[in-house]
């Protein structure tokens, strides 16, 4: 869908959503509400409060009307549910005559735009190539939401091809969404690839959105717009339906502004392996109390490498260690941390190989257009295309992925893939196993950047490659501010520790002060 009928779209549905509905009081009573929130009111006994629904589907399509390509301009939807409406109309009738589908009974949702839906809104990645493309069957986590009760709301723009085209890119821009805005300052990167879903979240366009991760696209937008964003551990969620760029990295999770809400949407996303292996709902772990968090967690690892050149950073993390002394937890604080330079280059070769591979069997398997369905095929799209379909930077990662032949190059593949996971787990063991740490906690990045579509993304740091990597879960919560701009702490445990490093993140948020409020400030000047 064109950007120009997003907005004819949105305002065709206020048109027949908002008339004749008293909606004055909403912007101020459901003004950045919790998912947590939103329960309580839609079981409340009060009519006078009681939340349906409608209304805060009203609401999120009203938010988006406002300030998507109107207003702030942030651009973090692409696509719009027509049918949003009805669905949760539909909810609110089952709740009213007690069939609750289950814990996210009539919640909106949106959806990163490289999800499958067979709901009329296209899966596209935010290329030209796919343009449109309409999928007939549901990603399996889309499956599991509907079934948990969620309104899908709409898409959210992206990192074109989940920054996997090529060098040189602008986090949270495509082709198809155009630039993703920080909304706390607009001129700032929101930060990739799932840009549009913590966008949307912090600029309280959605209650709750689903982002991808290969290396850093869930950590990092959580960090750049103030949001919890959860990298589970991979396997705890299904990709089947996600357009990939590596299976053996690739995993979806939970955007939301709260633990909780996070945990909540993270409930209705895993696997049964996940579920056996966690043994509890990690909506209860997350709402754990302090006391209990600090009786879970004994001891953690705070890495201060960043301190002495991120004046903001270091205020951040001396406030962590001080919250967490405070709680009688041991923190054990160092002052390096440095990726092995082989790791880097055998990750490297790891996502090339499967991002053809697994590409191109989910243009097979969903059935996109024959004439770009393979990736030598989208090469030679965006060649004959030109600038109209690579804009301001190249395809330098699809040229790469295309030239690999899977079966000469399986075998530098394989021993590339089992030294970068040994390289990345033994990173974190150190601390993890070898140290007897229950977490490691480590700036997710520094405060966002300026957009820039000449130099492209001015990262001085990320800290998501050995989670990613290694398979192991990371929780990003807000937890300093740098000026007008967020920034987000990441939590990382071993594998299947997501309960516990959930008590651990919930009891940081009560601690460390509370997530900034995006102002929609023109720039940094």
């Amino acid at each position: 869908m064109k950007l120009s009928l997003l907005s004819i779209q949105i305002s065709a549905l206020a048109t027949v959503i908002f008339c004749g509905v008293a909606h004055a009081t909403a912007p101020h009573r459901l003004h950045q509400i919790t998912a947590q929130q939103a329960l309580q009111l839609m079981n409340d006994n009060d009519s006078t409060k009681k939340l349906s629904s409608v209304e805060l589907t009203q609401y999120y399509l009203q938010q988006i009307e406002k300030n998507n390509l109107k207003g702030a301009q942030i651009r973090a939807i692409v696509d719009i549910n027509r049918d949003a409406i009805k669905l949760a109309t539909r909810l609110d009738a089952e709740r009213k005559a007690g069939n609750i589908r289950g814990p996210l009974h009539g919640l909106p949702v949106v959806l990163k735009a490289n999800i499958a839906t067979k709901d009329g809104m296209p899966t596209t990645a935010g290329a030209l190539a796919l343009k449109g493309f309409l999928t007939k069957q549901d990603a399996e986590i889309v499956t599991q939401l509907r079934a948990a009760g969620a309104v899908i709301l709409a898409k959210s723009n992206l990192s074109e091809w989940a920054n996997f085209r090529g060098e040189g890119s602008a986090s949270g821009w495509s082709l198809l969404g155009g630039q993703t805005k920080n909304p706390h300052v607009l001129s700032q990167s929101p930060c990739g690839s799932s840009s549009g879903s913590g966008a949307a979240v912090a600029a309280d366009m959605t209650l709750l959105a689903v982002g991808t991760e290969t290396d850093g696209s869930i950590t990092c937008p959580a960090a750049a717009n103030g949001i919890v964003g959860i990298k589970p551990t991979h396997g705890a969620v299904s990709g089947a339906g996600i357009i990939p760029i590596a299976a053996s990295q690739d995993i979806a999770g939970p955007m939301a502004r709260s633990v909780a809400d996070a945990a909540l949407l993270l409930d209705s996303m895993t696997t049964a392996t996940a579920k056996t292996h966690y043994g509890q709902s990690l909506a209860s772990a997350a709402i754990s109390n302090s006391l209990s968090a600090s009786l879970a967690v004994k001891k953690v690892v705070l890495v201060r490498a960043y301190d002495a050149k991120f004046p903001a950073i270091k205020a951040m993390q001396d406030k962590v260690a001080a919250a967490l002394t405070a709680k009688g937890i041991e923190v054990l604080q160092i002052n390096n941390w440095e990726l092995p330079e082989q790791l880097g280059k055998d990750e490297l070769t790891v996502l090339i190989y499967e991002f053809k591979r697994d590409l191109n069997q989910w243009l097979l398997d969903y059935q996109a257009p024959k004439p770009v369905n393979s990736i030598a095929k989208i090469v030679e799209f965006n060649q004959k295309k030109g600038k109209a379909a690579l804009a301001f930077y190249g395809q330098q990662y699809l040229e790469q992925a295309n030239n690999i032949d899977l079966t000469k190059d399986a075998k530098a593949y394989q021993q590339a893939l089992a030294n970068s996971k040994t390289l990345a787990a033994a990173m974190l063991d150190q601390y993890l196993v070898d140290a007897g740490a229950d977490a490691i906690l480590l700036p997710a990045t520094t405060a966002a950047w300026a957009i820039d579509h000449v130099k492209g993304d001015d990262y001085s740091f990320g800290s998501s490659t050995a989670a990613a990597v290694s398979g192991y879960p990371a929780i990003t919560i807000p937890a300093g501010i740098d000026g007008l701009l967020p920034l987000g702490l990441s939590i990382v445990g071993a594998k299947w520790s997501e309960p516990k490093l959930l008590g651990l993140a919930t009891l940081l948020e009560q601690q460390l002060p509370k997530r900034s409020i995006p102002g929609f400030v023109a720039s940094m000047n």
